[in-house]
């Protein structure tokens, strides 16, 4: 079956109280948006049409670095639902399969739900997804009579029988795209609001004899954002969502509640991930690796039996091959650590290649900024980089080579080598304890002078 995905992106969003469009607000390190474009995603859609208005390029630059083959269409006034999935009628002139209407700011419809609307089209004209709320306020209601549904009425046009309803309406809509385009343009707006409601397309089929169904899910997955308070009960479900899911798949989290994820955090069974670690977007740890204590870890690749941190930083760019250790304090970024490698303590690995078996002593930098263009270090298997090592890229170490602790290396160190490039060590006797008490000295005049 054909699907096309129309995602209603074009609100301000005026009670977030943000010059950013709402639906670029960010949870687990991606925009809204994108959550509700990875959820359509799982029906393998022919066509995605992302229905834009406010900030129009920025949520097309959004939409289209997620999915290159979106289309943004503009919705230049605000007319209501049915008036901005109306935009995307050009987009998709000819397509006959199947069109389902998404909000960019209702991001945790779960793909199952989506599927399970899928279905049911297959023996109904309209499918409508609904939502038993445990309050239902100001949702609009879902009229259903012998399990039809019989039409969507909106809160601010409803009877007091019909409010007494706690089946609700999602907004989310999966109707074959021709009918769906063609119901719109029947729809008028004298309603309380003067909007052209994509709910009335359900009695505007029934009143052709089509058939409409409600399907239903959980209230959470239509948790809709508002405000930045609904942001952040947004973020806490998702983190909720997320660690339970990990510990289900094998996970061993010691600390749940410190440890957050993005939305693409992926962990192998068997890792143990210790308190107060953040997984920013782009994140895969394999099977047995184990992240320590307030690490942070952001588009990078930690392979089986590797140990990171604790207090570590891994920037994008950076692969851990197997059993390779980074200790406390270390910063590595577009780096590849080879198998068995170890960076222990203080220390930066930036724009590398660190081979087999190496050992980076505490406080080793890779100088690969020189003010304009970044310069790579190549570091060889079985190398032992002294501490307080500066790397002064463009630079190689070859294989079983050694620097001395405190060295400046500038120039290629050949295999089997040992490099030692610091200024001659010159002792002056005496001169120590001299200097000491010239310093206190001073230090006791100035004292008293402020005495």
């Amino acid at each position: 079956m054909s699907i096309a995905l129309i995602i209603l992106a074009a609100g301000k969003g005026t009670r977030m109280n943000s010059d950013l469009p709402k639906v670029l607000h960010r949870i687990a390190d991606a925009p809204m948006l994108v959550h509700a474009m990875q959820a359509g995603a799982a029906l393998d859609p022919d066509h995605t049409v992302i229905v834009a208005g406010h900030e129009a390029r920025a949520v097309a630059e959004a939409a289209q670095e997620h999915d290159e083959a979106a289309q943004v269409v503009l919705q230049e006034e605000q007319l209501g639902t049915a008036h901005a999935v109306a935009q995307a009628r050009e987009a998709l002139a000819g397509f006959t399969g199947d069109a389902i209407v998404l909000y960019g700011d209702t991001p945790f419809i779960r793909p199952e739900t989506l599927q399970k609307m899928a279905a049911a089209r297959a023996a109904h004209d309209v499918v409508v997804l609904g939502f038993e709320a445990a309050d239902p306020g100001r949702y609009g209601r879902l009229v259903v009579e012998g399990g039809a549904l019989k039409r969507i009425v909106e809160f601010k046009d409803a009877s007091p029988a019909e409010r007494a309803i706690t089946l609700c309406n999602s907004g989310v809509v999966m109707v074959p795209a021709p009918l769906l385009f063609d119901l719109i343009e029947a729809v008028g707006n004298d309603n309380a609001s003067g909007e052209y409601y994509l709910t009335d397309i359900v009695g505007l089929a029934r009143a052709r004899g089509l058939s409409a169904a409600a399907v239903t899910c959980d209230e959470a997955e239509t948790m809709g954002i508002n405000s930045r308070a609904d942001l952040g009960h947004a973020e806490a479900a998702f983190q909720a969502r997320a660690r339970a899911g990990a510990m289900e798949n094998g996970v061993t989290l010691i600390a749940p509640e410190t440890v957050f994820f993005a939305h693409d955090t992926h962990l192998g069974r068997d890792c143990l991930i210790e308190p107060n670690v953040i997984f920013g977007p782009g994140v895969t740890v394999e099977t047995g690796a184990h992240i320590r204590a307030f690490s942070h870890l952001e588009g990078c690749h930690v392979a089986r039996g590797a140990v990171v941190g604790p207090y570590a930083r891994l920037r994008p760019g950076t692969e851990l091959s197997e059993d390779s250790r980074i200790g406390n304090f270390v910063e590595v970024k577009n780096a590849l650590i080879g198998e068995g490698a170890k960076v222990n303590h203080l220390s930066y690995v930036g724009d590398a290649q660190v081979g087999r078996d190496s050992n980076i002593g505490a406080g080793t930098i890779t100088c690969n900024y020189d003010g304009v263009m970044k310069h790579e270090t190549r570091i060889g298997e079985r190398v032992f980089i002294g501490s307080n090592t500066m790397l002064v890229a463009p630079v190689s170490v070859g294989d079983e080579a050694m620097t001395g602790s405190g060295s400046v290396i500038t120039q290629d160190v050949a295999p089997g080598a040992l490099a030692i490039a610091r200024a001659k060590q010159v002792d002056k006797p005496g001169f120590g304890r001299k200097l000491m008490e010239m310093l206190r000295a001073r230090k006791a005049r100035q004292d008293k002078e402020r005495g």
